[in-house]
């Protein structure tokens, strides 16, 4: 059973291709022929920084929406403004981020129920009050993910030390 794609279809689907193919290989393209070494770090202050990798940013998005506007025969105005549409959506679209104080508040709930937990644990009898205070000194220093503590790869979601493999529930 053979069935014959529609004109209309077959260049949709090429359009789609072209956008896909220019997307991926104009930021390619752009990083390739950035002549300028970004600047180390100790050698410019981070806001220099800041500022020169916004400028760089701008410039290959600016690259983009020409090379895009080309491939599809629009005017470059006109990819702008489509991309900036589409960016402020999916900024619309995205949740607030907490503010430092909700953060820190939540913090110190998880601290404390952190401390409540361990308590109890003392008190069944399932540690000591020395391993307890060991556990809350690790956690405060940055060992563990979790409260107070680990920027590192268990401190996502599902990716503690239960998460691991062989070192959880089952």
């Amino acid at each position: 059973m053979s069935r014959r794609m529609s004109k209309k279809h077959l260049l949709a689907g090429l359009a789609t291709a072209g956008v896909l193919g220019v997307g991926i290989a104009a930021p390619t393209v752009a990083l390739a022929d950035d002549k300028n070494p970004s600047p180390s770090p100790s050698a410019s202050t981070s806001t220099d920084q800041g500022g020169d990798r916004q400028q760089r940013h701008a410039d290959r998005q600016q690259e983009f929406a020409e090379a895009l506007a080309k491939e599809l025969g629009v005017s470059t105005d006109k990819v702008t403004a489509a991309l900036e549409k589409l960016r402020e959506q999916r900024q619309a679209d995205r949740p607030q981020r907490p503010s430092a104080e909700d953060r820190q508040e939540r913090l110190k709930d998880r601290q404390e129920q952190l401390k409540a937990r361990l308590d109890q644990a003392v008190k069944d009898g399932k540690l000591t009050q020395e391993q307890a205070d060991a556990v809350l000194k690790a956690v405060e220093a940055g060992v563990f993910p979790g409260p107070g503590g680990g920027h590192g790869p268990g401190d996502r979601p599902g990716h503690g030390p239960r998460g691991w493999s062989g070192t959880g529930d089952k």
